[in-house]
């Protein structure tokens, strides 16, 4: 039996793939979008290679992965009855990371989002109904939480259904969580809800490079609209991905949600531009709170422009809030249970920058070998 894990070319999703592949035992069906067999393993060799050398990803694909080449949001992913029942069959768990975070487009969101989560829901009591289910694990987002300011949220406190969302992503998000305890009520489940996922402690690659942008557009400025002891729940990935993959596969874990964030260890915009700025041998920036308003003014005209100050600008645009609120996503249920905490952003922010700007926001990815039939 096998584990159905959604989003493995993504990048949350591909940390906690290769988490699986290499910290434990369990076989994985892994769904994928491709047009053949051999885009597919294409496609996935690609997302894992920041984790796995190709000898050891060619043993896991032969021995431990069976990808099943469908859509999200297709009615039954679009396999074939006897693939689907396959699936349905071979599946004692499922982990639900795929996601879209177009926090802009609200067609994007509803469509994988809530489609998506819907057809993954359906998976799950299929799977149940037939043989049971382990657990369903879902990466949900501590943006579902709404609009915040100045405040530390904990997980029972987080869902309020009067309060206004900041964007499409967490609206769907949240209906995403209630859609899973509603369907399936009796199947254990885990809910997992990263604050700002941005970068991995042990070393500097990468292959998400959106966030970077913007904080790559605010490191350049020499003077930032923001209060400087604001604190912003930045996260590195492989504790989400350790965490995800541990708390999944624990016989009973504690609680049924968990914020992977910083918490209350979070860093304030000064501790952050300080050691960024020391790292490059720069003054830190002034801070000026009061510039905010036409600071917005200003990323929205350049969000209009071409070329990579307009694009800054424009993921700036949408992250801004996130970096405006100033709240923290209470982390206790994980840094106990997991015995560990997240590394601060601060001890491994100039490498990650600095790799990012070398290789023009561009992982430098390598081909299948081609001597070495798919």
């Amino acid at each position: 039996m096998a584990i159905f894990l959604t989003g493995s070319t993504g990048y949350i999703g591909a940390h906690v793939a290769a988490n699986l592949l290499t910290q434990y035992d369990a076989p994985l069906n892994l769904l994928v979008r491709a047009k053949d067999a051999r885009e597919a393993e294409r496609r996935l060799w690609r997302s894992l290679q920041l984790h796995l050398g190709f000898p050891a990803f060619s043993e896991f694909l032969h021995r431990r992965i069976q990808i099943f080449r469908g859509d999200l949001t297709d009615a039954r992913f679009g396999l074939s009855d006897a693939d689907y029942a396959g699936l349905v069959q071979s599946t004692d768990s499922v982990i639900h990371c795929a996601a879209s975070l177009n926090r802009k487009s609200e067609k994007s969101c509803l469509n994988v989002n809530l489609r998506g989560t819907l057809e993954v829901i359906q998976l799950a009591m299929r799977a149940r109904d037939q043989h049971g289910l382990r657990r369903f694990s879902h990466v949900s987002t501590v943006a579902v939480a709404g609009k915040r300011n100045n405040e530390v949220v904990t997980e029972d406190a987080a869902i309020d259904w009067e309060r206004s969302d900041y964007d499409p992503y967490a609206r769907t998000k949240k209906f995403c969580e209630h859609m899973g305890r509603q369907l399936l009520a009796d199947v254990p489940r885990t809910y997992f809800r990263p604050s700002i996922v941005l970068g991995d402690s042990r070393h500097a690659q990468t292959t998400q490079f959106d966030m970077v942008k913007a904080f790559v557009f605010l490191a350049g400025l020499p003077v930032l609209p923001f209060r400087p002891d604001d604190r912003i729940d930045i996260v590195n990935v492989d504790f989400v991905a350790d965490a995800i993959a541990a708390l999944h596969q624990k016989d009973k874990p504690e609680h049924e949600i968990y914020h992977l964030s910083s918490g209350e260890q979070s860093q304030t915009f000064r501790e952050l531009t300080k050691a960024l700025a020391a790292a490059q041998g720069k003054p830190a920036p002034l801070f000026v709170p009061g510039l905010e308003p036409p600071f917005s003014g200003l990323v929205n005209t350049l969000a209009n422009r071409k070329g990579s100050i307009g694009f800054g600008a424009s993921l700036l645009k949408v992250f801004k809030p996130y970096l405006l609120w100033n709240t923290v996503f209470d982390n206790t249920r994980a840094t106990t249970e997991m015995g560990r905490k997240p590394v601060p952003f601060s001890q491994y922010s100039y490498p990650l920058l600095k790799f990012s700007k070398e290789h023009h926001f561009s992982y430098p990815y390598q081909d299948w070998p081609e001597a070495l039939p798919a």
